[in-house]
């Protein structure tokens, strides 16, 4: 008897639902604002070309990082005393590649071993706020002054929730800070293991070459395609939301602004990444210096990847916390920046 079999059918490449999202607000100006589609086109493409110099240097930086397996030094900001935990989890938050969702197996295992919150919250409030990649093309889009400052904003940030959350350490508020079953499953491929020592010479070791090409080929697609969705909404902003409008709601001196830029910064932000071409149209359509800083700092940290990160670790009252030293922190380093800059 001969056998017969259905032919399998071949599955489509799956499109990420950014580029989606791109290709769809071109073909809305298409439609409705035809010669406008030249520009937008022109806009975007420029500025990647632009930044496109940052964006290789970035993708390299943080693919050799990974490869080295540099993440194993996060270990170390959590050993030895409290004030050095905290001094080393926000400055390692600040400048390391690896973000908080990243990290959520590692950070529950000390969290149940008795490490203190303290320097965990730290570490959470730094980590989504700046890395190699995220200085590199805030600095090509925003200046080298603004990326220092944020930089700088982002250790701050950690080191105020840090020993904060150390100086109320006692109350009820941090008391038996984590859930009774956390969810340790991350947003960004966490991986389990943090031991170890990193191997700078990388390229010996076959496995570790494989880890160099496939971060660099996976950090490089997915910033190519939000810094693409960022510049074509930076463009569309530019030309149809009047500057009057942006300078009424976030511009000029004081603290309304620096406020307005916190609040208006979590539900608006996208990610990091696309947040500076973002604040470059705002900028331009004169939102205050301050209030662009307090919104790329609360927004970060209230970042869906970010925000969940915590949220599925620690009880409600520890996520309330977290939210409410990102808002302090913000609107100090707001007021900071926008009196020097």
């Amino acid at each position: 008897m001969a056998e017969t079999s259905t032919p399998r059918m071949r599955r489509l490449p799956s499109i990420s639902k950014v580029w989606l999202v791109s290709a769809g607000l071109l073909a809305l100006v298409a439609v409705i604002d035809p010669p406008q589609l030249h520009d937008t086109v022109t806009f975007a493409a420029g500025a990647l070309a632009g930044t496109a110099p940052f964006i290789l240097f970035a993708v390299l930086a943080v693919a050799y990082m990974k490869a080295t397996g540099a993440e194993t030094l996060l270990a170390r900001a959590f050993e030895g005393r409290e004030t050095r935990m905290i001094l080393l989890a926000a400055v390692l938050g600040g400048v390391s590649p690896f973000c908080s969702c990243e990290v959520i197996p590692f950070i529950a295992a000390l969290l149940a071993l008795g490490a203190p919150l303290s320097a965990v919250m730290a570490f959470w409030l730094a980590s989504p706020l700046m890395d190699p990649a995220m200085f590199l093309i805030t600095a090509g889009t925003l200046g080298w002054e603004f990326a220092i400052a944020k930089t700088v904003a982002a250790v701050g940030l950690g080191l105020l929730g840090g020993f904060g959350t150390r100086a109320f350490a006692g109350s009820v508020v941090f008391r038996d800070p984590l859930r009774e079953k956390p969810q340790i499953g991350g947003c960004c491929g966490a991986k389990k293991s943090f031991q170890g020592k990193p191997v700078w010479r990388f390229w010996q070791q076959p496995e570790r070459v494989a880890r160099f090409r496939d971060s660099g080929f996976e950090n490089g697609a997915f910033l190519l395609r939000w810094l693409t969705l960022a510049y074509v909404i930076e463009a569309l902003m530019i030309h149809y939301i009047p500057a009057d409008m942006i300078a009424g709601a976030l511009g000029g001196s004081g603290l309304m602004p620096i406020l307005m830029g916190a609040l208006v910064g979590a539900p608006a932000y996208l990610n990091g990444y696309a947040a500076v071409p973002l604040v470059d149209a705002l900028l331009a359509q004169g939102m205050a210096p301050g209030a662009a800083m307090s919104f790329v700092l609360a927004g970060g940290v209230s970042s869906i990847p970010a925000a969940i990160a915590v949220w599925a670790l620690v009880k409600p009252r520890i996520f309330g916390a977290y939210l409410g030293w990102a808002l302090i922190g913000s609107m100090i380093a707001g007021l900071a920046w926008g009196a020097i800059a």
